[in-house]
């Protein structure tokens, strides 16, 4: 009879649920397979091997969601993991940085520079930072990379907010359940609608004022 090691059942349950990648995002210890296939759970401060207590007790943290202990799901990593996931998509659509945007505008890139922060700083252009890389997504742009003037009304509200940037990009660019499944950026190019996405956006902005 072999003996099972106790970081395995973890690793396994975690690979299943697809929230190993979470882990580290999370700041939680992390696992890795062996040259005899076994998890070798890690500590992220110290760099050692976790004990089986400690694997022990990392399971029971994570089992703290849900009715049933034995079959929870970690809420907590599966929010890390969705966030991830939207993050890598947004990240594959369209987004200038300073010299690129220069380029569109004709202008220099220090003059791009000045012009994108004095834009944010008015709460009239959505930045948002990816590690040390400033983003301008490119949804709120005209053909000419000027701020598109129908946007200008719903960004003030979610930049002045305590909304994350990233929310803000992937509410805006994704279907809405405040608009019944339109998407905020396109909505709002119609006249028709423009006051109804500016309402959905005042109240997106309010409740993140009160949750924060």
């Amino acid at each position: 009879m072999t003996h099972e090691h106790p970081g395995d059942h973890l690793a396994d349950r975690l690979d299943l649920l697809g929230l190993t990648g979470a882990l580290a995002a999370a700041g939680l210890p992390t696992a890795e397979r062996g040259a005899d296939g076994h998890a070798v759970w890690t500590d992220p401060l110290t760099g050692r091997a976790l004990s089986d207590t400690e694997i022990e007790q990392l399971d029971l943290l994570l089992r703290q969601e849900g009715s049933d202990p034995r079959h929870a799901v970690p809420v907590g990593l599966v929010q890390v993991a969705r966030q991830a996931r939207l993050r890598d998509e947004l990240l594959a659509s369209r987004w200038h940085d300073y010299a690129s945007l220069a380029g569109v505008r004709g202008a220099t890139v220090e003059a791009t520079r000045f012009s994108v922060h004095k834009a944010a700083a008015t709460h009239r252009l959505l930045l948002v930072t990816a590690g040390e890389q400033v983003l301008v997504p490119a949804f709120q742009l005209g053909t000419g990379g000027e701020v598109r003037a129908d946007l200008v009304p719903v960004l003030e509200p979610l930049l002045t907010s305590a909304m994350d940037p990233w929310r803000v990009w992937a509410w805006l660019t994704h279907p809405a359940a405040l608009l019944g499944g339109a998407v905020p950026e396109q909505v709002a190019a119609d006249p028709e609608e423009a006051d109804l996405v500016l309402h959905a956006a005042v109240r997106l902005a309010e409740r993140s004022r009160h949750t924060t």
